[in-house]
């Protein structure tokens, strides 16, 4: 039976997914999963080789070949003058070929964050990673600087770190509010499949994230930030449809949303946590708040947000979203009370 060149390409990809999830006993597990038999699949695998496409690391077990470009800034020569150059000259070749959509997304992505770093990082040396695979293109971009998550601790007088980072979860956050938005890292995380950034042994990510992971993207400088970015090369998304999310009908960035996971090491349960987290809302008509793997939230959590802030802020739509069943009761117990 001739299989059709659609459900051929469907195999190439289901493969190729799974051989970049670590799928080992790919012939195997690729056979039963597809309905079609081993020599079939082995095929495939050698067909992808001499494409290019993969490389075989050992009996059975294969990886997503790379093409890499790995470039290196210094401020003193004068590399870091423009955003635009960097994205143009090193970044644009790995991804010219893709659809206008992902094209953009890297366009917007990669020059806001190279803006930040030369604007707001003063780093005198920067790297750029360019990793491109069949299915995702990679770009990490890391320096040498004073490392943004402490540059906004010390701007705005935060507490900790820690404090830095929440907020950047909101959005509308930068040391230079005269020449810039603050909403680079705010949109261009949303845009990406992945995206962390690693500075001072802390993560940003509003993504599931592993901390192990840090390590991999340890940056080889001794201070300073690492931006990582993943993005499928068939992706979807565009750009227009992510601001458009976050705007209005005029287009200003009237909304924002934050994942209460990741903005806290643990479960939020005090009012404290709160009144951190509703820093600053005031600057939005419409606040998400994504409760996704958050196991429960202590009830001077909830009351500060959702009854004092939400009273004393009766413009602002605070929006809980996927609510597990004790989130939900707590919610709804301080929404109850008098």
């Amino acid at each position: 039976m001739r299989i059709s060149k659609e459900k051929k390409e469907a195999a190439y990809n289901y493969i190729l997914r799974k051989i970049d999830e670590g799928t080992s006993g790919i012939a195997s597990y690729a056979a039963e999963n597809l309905g079609i038999n081993k020599s079939t699949v082995h095929r495939y695998l050698n067909e992808l080789m001499a494409g290019g496409i993969i490389e075989k690391e050992a009996h059975d077990r294969y990886k997503l070949s790379l093409k890499t470009g790995n470039y290196y800034f210094d401020r003193s020569s004068g590399d870091l003058e423009s955003d635009w150059t960097i994205y143009e000259k090193y970044v644009h070749p790995f991804v010219s070929d893709l659809a206008d959509n992902v094209v953009n997304i890297w366009k917007y992505a990669v020059s806001e964050m190279t803006n930040n770093i030369i604007d707001h990082s003063c780093a005198e040396e920067v790297r750029v990673c360019v990793y491109r695979s069949a299915l995702n293109t990679t770009v990490i971009l890391s320096d040498n600087g004073v490392g943004i998550f402490n540059k906004l601790k010390e701007y705005y007088n935060y507490h900790s770190t820690e404090d830095a980072i929440q907020e950047l979860f909101k959005g509308k956050l930068t040391t230079d509010p005269e020449n810039h938005s603050g909403e680079g890292i705010f949109f261009s995380s949303r845009l990406m499949d992945d995206f962390f950034i690693l500075s001072d042994g802390k993560v940003f990510s509003c993504n599931r994230f592993d901390v192990d992971r840090t390590e991999e993207y340890q940056n080889g400088f001794t201070c300073g930030t690492t931006v990582y970015m993943r993005l499928s090369n068939t992706s979807r998304k565009k750009a227009v449809d992510i601001f458009d999310a976050f705007a209005d009908v005029d287009g200003g960035f009237t909304r924002t949303s934050i994942p209460v996971r990741n903005a806290f090491d643990s479960s939020p349960i005090s009012r404290s946590q709160a009144k951190r987290l509703c820093e600053r809302l005031d600057s939005f008509k419409e606040v998400t708040l994504d409760f996704s793997e958050v196991d429960w939230i202590g009830q001077g959590f909830a009351h500060q947000i959702f009854r004092v802030f939400a009273s004393d802020h009766p413009d602002i739509k605070i929006l809980p979203i996927n609510m597990n069943e004790d989130v939900r009761k707590m919610y709804k117990h301080v929404m109850l009370l008098k």
